[in-house]
């Protein structure tokens, strides 16, 4: 039977935390408030009131995997850590301790974890340096991206020396939103992330194919979170644009059509006709199991959500594990969920 595996899961630890603090005292992850179910976090100068729990806790988080069937999380850095307004010696820093945590952790329960890294994309260089020894010293697997690096977009030249090592080493990158767009017309109802994180998620994937990484990266390996946003529903005014306008023909000579085809989405969708028109839209093996966990947002029984489409057995085993195995050059070492 093929495992289950979450290619959408989120940590930080409190040792993560510990060395954090330790590296800078006044901009390190705190935190305060701690009850049964989580936390308040802090850090750099930003405050979460309802930090669960299930983000430090490895018993509850192999418990809650268990529970919901899943065999094994590809662990990334909570969005709150992704630190692109830092000083850069201080977020190369950082993105070191988290992804020597997030390494150790796998050598810990290989069975259970693979990893991701982060990467300081405020300094190209140094997070180009960052990813290369992440995956050829630390045995991870790519990178988890924040949509744009405070206000610059993923297709900036300045990020050039970044694509070049994930392409030449076939990382595997994870785009997910932070500081979404909109903010002053999301505050209440909590669109910012209802609206603001699809929307960004969506404006790095335009970014990257309207600005032609994709055409000058032939190997790399993208998945959008959250379904993609709204990048998959709207892929046909994307190429209709480019046949119209000049504006989008600047970077890309191309129709745009075949470069959108290449992402990978998460199956983070909260619908099930939302994910099966998914599925149908960018086939079975561009749709990969993901939960969010392990926050509120999330689906951590997304499993039985695939399952219950009633797909072709092979559709099913590749969207629940066998692709993103293959993927992410993973060796599984322990029998799948019942």
């Amino acid at each position: 039977m093929t495992q289950v595996i979450d290619v959408h899961a989120h940590i930080l630890s409190e040792e993560t935390m510990r060395l954090m603090c330790a590296e800078s005292s006044e901009m390190g992850p705190r935190l305060s408030n701690m009850r049964a179910e989580g936390a308040t976090l802090e850090m750099m100068g930003r405050t979460r009131g309802n930090f669960p729990r299930l983000a430090w806790d490895v018993d509850l988080r192999l418990k809650t995997m268990a529970d919901t069937g899943v065999d094994m999380q590809v662990l990334s850095v909570v969005p709150h850590t992704l630190v692109y307004n830092a000083e850069p010696q201080l977020a190369q820093a950082f993105a070191q301790i988290q992804n020597e945590q997030i390494a150790a952790q796998v050598r810990a329960m290989p069975d259970r974890f693979a990893g991701l890294a982060t990467l300081p994309l405020q300094s190209p260089a140094a997070a180009a340096q960052e990813l290369r020894r992440a995956m050829k010293q630390l045995g991870l697997k790519g990178a988890m991206l924040g949509s744009h690096i405070e206000g610059k977009n993923l297709d900036d030249p300045d990020l050039e020396e970044i694509w070049e090592v994930a392409d030449e080493l076939g990382a595997f990158i994870f785009i997910h939103p932070q500081k979404p767009a909109g903010a002053d017309r999301t505050k209440s109802y909590y669109l910012s992330n209802l609206i603001g994180n699809p929307l960004d998620t969506t404006i790095a994937a335009a970014s990257l194919v309207f600005g032609g990484v994709f055409q000058r990266h032939p190997n790399l390996k993208v998945m959008l979170s959250h379904g993609g946003g709204f990048t998959p529903y709207q892929v046909g005014r994307f190429v209709h644009g480019w046949h119209e306008r000049a504006e989008a023909k600047v970077h890309l000579k191309v129709s745009p059509e075949e470069d959108f085809g290449r992402f990978f989405y998460d199956t983070l969708t909260h619908s099930q006709p939302t994910l099966r028109s998914l599925i149908e839209w960018v086939g079975s093996g561009h749709v990969l199991f993901g939960t969010d966990y392990p926050f509120d947002m999330g689906e951590f029984d997304c499993a039985a959500h695939v399952k219950a489409l009633n797909l072709p057995r092979s559709d099913e085993e590749i969207i629940l594990g066998k692709r993103a195995a293959e993927l992410l050059s993973l060796t599984l070492t322990v029998e799948a969920n019942g």
